[in-house]
């Protein structure tokens, strides 16, 4: 089954990937590797997820945020590869969650974004990561998330 039949049995549209809000690229290809830069929480309608984990924002909420950004990095791929069913494998996601001082459930808003790479991909999408709470991410969102997936030849 194709990536794109498989995103359309799970009910995801992939929105048009975001553009950079500074001086950056939103991929790299180097390797056999595409780095595809960090991808922050928007909501379907294009609407910002702001909000800082355990202060303003509860565990499902993140989890949601994290899945959106997710689906960002999806749109990336597609963009720069023409195909998701170029991946070969989803190698490392970086995961970072906007967090009060207290939170320490990284982890599981993590898995919002973790569960979707392995939903679309399978086996494939198994990856390492990291999940790392901050004191603020650009644009006061919840979540970003960076990713390294390896691209078929």
């Amino acid at each position: 089954m194709s990536i794109d039949n498989r995103l359309a049995e799970l009910g995801i549209t992939l929105p048009q990937p975001a553009a950079p809000v500074a001086a950056y690229v939103p991929t790299v290809e180097a390797g056999g590797l595409l780095h595809i830069s960090g991808q922050i929480s928007f909501a379907e309608d294009g609407s910002l997820i702001t909000g800082r984990l355990g202060e303003d924002t509860d565990l499902e909420a993140g989890q949601q945020a994290a899945r959106r950004c997710g689906v960002m990095l999806l749109a990336q791929m597609k963009a720069a590869l023409g195909s998701l069913d170029r991946v070969g494998r989803v190698v490392k996601l970086g995961v970072f969650v906007n967090s009060a001082p207290h939170f320490t459930d990284q982890p599981k808003v993590a898995n919002g974004a973790s569960e979707l790479m392995q939903d679309v991909f399978g086996e494939i999408g198994r990856h390492a990561r990291s999940a790392v709470g901050v004191a603020v991410l650009p644009l006061g969102v919840a979540v970003e998330v960076d990713a390294i997936v390896a691209v078929k030849a």
